[in-house]
């Protein structure tokens, strides 16, 4: 169990979509806002384990057509942030919008969202730690997941705030700019990877 707790942990706390635009969320518009996102990311992400748990989304993925759509919206948009991240200069970025994202845009970035289907499919079939209690084991694995998944995301949602109210110097600013896109590539290159 203690190595699913430290799988959780570092598949979760690592940059991908959903911590790094958790932090945007809070840096652009606040807590309120931020709240209602990670919400979004929360239902979402439950949503992503019951369609792996349940094999939904083994069978919506062995068709091809559907398959190779949604790995092209989710690198698309991958590399769409790190594109923003990357170009924003000496200006800390981690995600740029003009209105607020709310608990839909949290709930549709789960969706199609590749590191999402990664980490739950890898956590939910490997790992294994009650192998005669199949029904068990998967239960604490979504009660230890949510419950390192709730603070991990709140703590970016904190971050995010929290930078936006630092004086960072320039220099600072664009090499956590680049930090942040190279995890973005990073998220993209194991998405293709999964898929090759």
């Amino acid at each position: 169990m203690i190595t699913f707790f430290l799988a959780v942990f570092f598949l979760i706390i690592t940059p991908g979509p959903g911590v790094l635009s958790t932090a945007g969320v809070g840096s652009a518009f606040g807590r309120q806002a931020g709240l209602r996102y990670v919400t979004g990311l929360f239902i979402g992400n439950n949503i992503v384990v019951l369609a792996v748990i349940s094999g939904l989304a083994a069978i919506v993925f062995s068709v091809p057509v559907i398959r190779n759509i949604l790995l092209g919206l989710s690198i698309l948009y991958l590399l769409y942030l790190a594109f923003r991240i990357a170009t924003a200069g000496a200006k800390i970025a981690f995600i740029e919008s003009s209105h607020q994202p709310g608990l839909f845009s949290g709930i549709t970035l789960q969706f199609i969202n590749p590191k999402a289907y990664a980490v739950n499919t890898a956590l939910f079939t490997g790992f294994p730690f009650m192998p005669d209690a199949l029904a068990m084991e998967t239960l604490f694995k979504f009660l230890l997941l949510n419950a390192i998944w709730i603070p991990v995301h709140l703590l970016w949602l904190g971050a995010g705030i929290m930078i936006k109210r630092l004086e960072l110097a320039p220099h600072i600013q664009f090499r956590i700019n680049l930090l942040m896109a190279l995890a973005m590539l990073a998220v993209v290159a194991l998405a293709l990877f999964s898929n090759l």
